[in-house]
């Protein structure tokens, strides 16, 4: 029998447009001999919905028209299994009901990726594709997978977070990041993906202008020195925190002092029709030398262990073309396109590349099943309250 997938994407989240491009790419490439695939659309509010045009690019030029069409539905979870089903329940018959062995994420940023999806699903029982609810959510936070890498040997540049007490005087905060980093300056959300609200400041005006752009997106931010002259190079990385494989390394290329959201999903489409992550101008394998190329490969394949990632994610990394330095950047645990167009040049299609994340997740599962997560106690049988406190230590 089939395993049964349930493919979800978009979701209340600034990459939700981003997400469903490379959820429909998923959906389209999986293998259909294995799989039995129900694309699921998540709503910027929430709310999940099924149907026949739900796996069709063409069908979001008109949200609200597709919700129109579709079906919304509930997770339930049940002794017999999870399934998906209608809700509200029509009047007559049954509804619709959807048995799911197994969900897919392909979702970017805040409230998805970052482990509040994850969390879900798991507190529902539904084995899922990718990384667990604590990679996913240090996988968003910029500064704390550096301060988990820098303790693992992974080279990263040193950065500051600051809150919204801080945003209270703006120009007391632009002064403290000056003095502690000097220009250039980059400015980003401590936990959004896509270059959204990430900017570079090269003088006091520009630095006040880039405070107010990240906290729009987030209430904690990061400061770090930018790095002058810069050359960006990613990697792929596929396995779990056992087995761990690296892909081709890239070169993306940018306008900017570093890859903008319009360079990664804009300048690239073509005929006005983005393809994600995948349309970016990039050079594969990226043009270093053979020592660098493994260097980033290493290191990448070390984050991503370090990290206790599981599925694909892409390590994005930074050389200092005056010193020759490498650092990693940051890690996106569910990467724009699964990052497929890295792992075609090494000879693994985007279809083998789903197989091999899809049975991933289901040999964690596995695992997990064998472990134990409750014992029997007599403890309720003689519980009262009784107004005391309690003897938890």
């Amino acid at each position: 029998m089939k395993t049964r997938v349930a493919l979800i994407f978009g979701g209340r989240s600034v990459e939700h447009e981003v997400s469903v491009i490379s959820g429909l790419q998923a959906y389209n490439n999986v293998d259909t001999d294995k799989y039995d695939v129900t694309p699921v659309y998540m709503t910027k509010d929430g709310l999940f919905y099924v149907g026949g045009d739900v796996g069709r690019i063409e069908s979001y030029r008109d949200i609200p028209g597709l919700l129109g069409r579709s079906r919304q539905v509930i997770w339930v979870s049940e002794p017999s299994g999870t399934s998906l089903k209608q809700y509200p329940a029509p009047r007559l018959g049954k509804g619709i009901t959807i048995p799911v062995d197994l969900a897919f994420p392909v979702v970017h940023g805040t409230n998805v990726e970052d482990g509040v999806l994850q969390g879900f699903l798991k507190t529902m029982g539904v084995p899922f594709v990718g990384c667990d609810v604590c990679a996913s959510a240090i996988g968003m936070d910029k500064y704390v997978q550096k301060a988990v890498l820098k303790d693992n040997g992974v080279p990263v540049l040193d950065g500051c977070v600051y809150t919204l007490s801080d945003y209270e005087n703006v120009e007391g905060l632009a002064g403290r990041i000056e003095d502690r980093f000097g220009y250039p300056v980059i400015i980003k959300p401590v936990n959004l993906g896509s270059s959204v609200g990430i900017s570079v400041a090269h003088d006091a005006g520009e630095l006040t202008a880039s405070i107010d752009d990240a906290y729009r997106y987030s209430s904690v931010i990061l400061a770090e020195h930018a790095i002058s002259n810069l050359r960006e190079i990613n990697c792929s990385v596929l396995g779990d925190e056992n087995h761990a494989e690296a892909s081709e390394i890239e070169e993306p290329m940018h306008t900017e002092d570093i890859l903008s959201y319009e360079d990664k999903y804009v300048s690239g489409s073509k005929g006005g029709k983005s393809g994600g992550m995948a349309s970016v101008s990039r050079r594969i394998p990226a043009d270093v030398s053979e020592e660098m190329r493994d260097r980033v490969r290493s290191l990448a394949v070390k984050a991503f262990r370090a990290l206790r990632c599981c599925g694909v994610a892409r390590i994005d990394f930074m050389i200092d073309v005056d010193s020759g330095e490498l650092y990693f950047n940051e890690i996106n645990t569910i990467p724009g396109s699964l990052a497929f167009y890295l792992w075609e040049p090494l000879g693994k299609p985007y279809k083998e590349l789903l197989s091999d994340v899809i049975e991933l997740a289901r040999t964690r599962a596995r695992n997990e099943k064998a472990l134990t997560f409750t014992f029997d106690t007599n403890i309720l049988g003689n519980a009262s309250l009784g107004g005391a406190k309690g003897n938890k230590r």
